[in-house]
């Protein structure tokens, strides 16, 4: 089979099950609203949970940072790209969340990786809930470690994995709230068998960080855990992007020396780290947006209880809508975006065959009759 072939087939057997990605261009930013082309939507796919990317002090940090630093990092960290907003930044966000370090990376993708290919060796193991992030399973797959996979937020499926022996070291990996389905990890229980067992216990924290716990810690702090590692991202609640590990300072250092994804790629630029210590701040003075946030997740879930399409068990702004057969949770958004609603049909692979969904989030810059509108067509569009 040639290359030209191999490339034909599997981009049709990707639209023969209506699973063909296609991007669209928006040229209105990710707020409360999307611009497509002549056509606005009311936006209830984006990530940005606290509106922050579009807040006057976010945006007037970036340009002042630009306009002091330039508009790149010019290098890796390890040369010259190491500034001081990089520094202030590492070190606010160790002070806030509790632990004795902070490394900054481009992306959330980029650090789950780089943690990964740097700490584990061939007698390790690593023990992942089966709904664990792409960045991570792909990371974990290509580490020299085992890979086992537990069920989805079961600690007595981890405990039986915790118990086979091992060889090396076990890393057990979860995800505070879960981006598909919304829910969250029992982390405080996945903890302490952790602990039991003499193994870490790292958590992904990306929809969780700034809209859970107080000051938007999180969901580690709002159960009172601290893992030996935790991942935080900054393109959700933060409404920017990168990521950060949150660990002790021998890891900090280790990782210094030998992730690769640190070492070679080149530093976020230093306005996006003004910007990123600005949300910062939001966040921590946060507690009316997250107020809000309830509130319109309050409402949604009264108002959607009687439609005919399964709710997930999620208290979290992703309120997944299941509809299974990929065609028809096409449809369906086809149908909302005809009533000015953008709403993202999510399909295999990116969550399990049969699991394809409506995934509505929303955001505290949304408006209590924004939620009512999504309600009417909802009902209207499902039936």
């Amino acid at each position: 089979m040639s290359w030209q072939q191999r490339i034909e087939q599997a981009l049709g057997a990707r639209q023969r099950a209506a699973a063909y990605r296609q991007r669209q261009v928006n040229q209105g930013g990710n707020g409360r609203y999307l611009q497509l082309g002549n056509q606005r939507y009311l936006n209830f796919s984006g990530n940005d949970y606290l509106g922050l990317s579009q807040q006057a002090e976010v945006i007037a940090a970036w340009q002042q940072g630009a306009a002091r630093y330039g508009v790149g990092s010019g290098g890796s960290g390890h040369v010259t790209g190491f500034c001081q907003p990089h520094d202030e930044l590492e070190q606010q966000l160790a002070e806030w969340l509790g632990y004795p370090r902070a490394l900054l990376f481009v992306s959330g993708y980029a650090a789950n990786q780089a943690l990964l290919a740097a700490l584990m060796q061939a007698d390790d193991r690593i023990l992942a809930d089966k709904l664990s992030h792409a960045s991570i399973l792909e990371a974990a797959d290509h580490s020299p470690a085992q890979l086992r996979r537990f069920r989805h937020n079961q600690p007595q499926a981890l405990a039986a994995l915790l118990a086979k022996p091992c060889a090396g070291q076990q890393l057990a990996i979860t995800e505070g709230v879960f981006s598909m389905d919304g829910d969250s990890a029992p982390l405080a229980e996945l903890h302490r068998l952790t602990q039991q067992a003499g193994a870490w216990l790292m958590v992904d924290d990306a929809h969780g960080i700034g809209v859970r716990g107080e000051q938007g810690r999180g969901s580690c702090w709002q159960q009172g855990v601290r893992p030996e590692v935790l991942v935080v991202t900054f393109g959700k609640a933060f409404g920017v992007s990168g990521a950060a590990i949150l660990c002790d300072e021998p890891l900090a250092e280790y990782l210094l020396q030998f992730a690769r994804h640190l070492i070679y790629s080149t530093a976020m630029p230093p306005a996006q780290a003004c910007a990123l210590q600005a949300a910062l701040r939001c966040i921590q003075q946060g507690d009316a947006l997250r107020s809000r946030l309830q509130r319109h997740i309050q409402r949604f879930r009264a108002g959607v209880a009687s439609l005919p399409l399964a709710l997930t068990d999620s208290d979290t702004a992703i309120q997944p809508l299941l509809v299974g057969d990929n065609q028809r949770a096409l449809d369906l958004a086809q149908r909302l975006r005809e009533h000015g609603l953008w709403v993202s049909a999510i399909r295999p692979p990116t969550v399990p065959p049969g699991g394809a969904r409506l995934r509505i989030t929303l955001t505290a810059a949304h408006q209590p009759q924004d939620i009512d509108r999504l309600l009417e067509v909802l009902h209207d569009v499902s039936r």
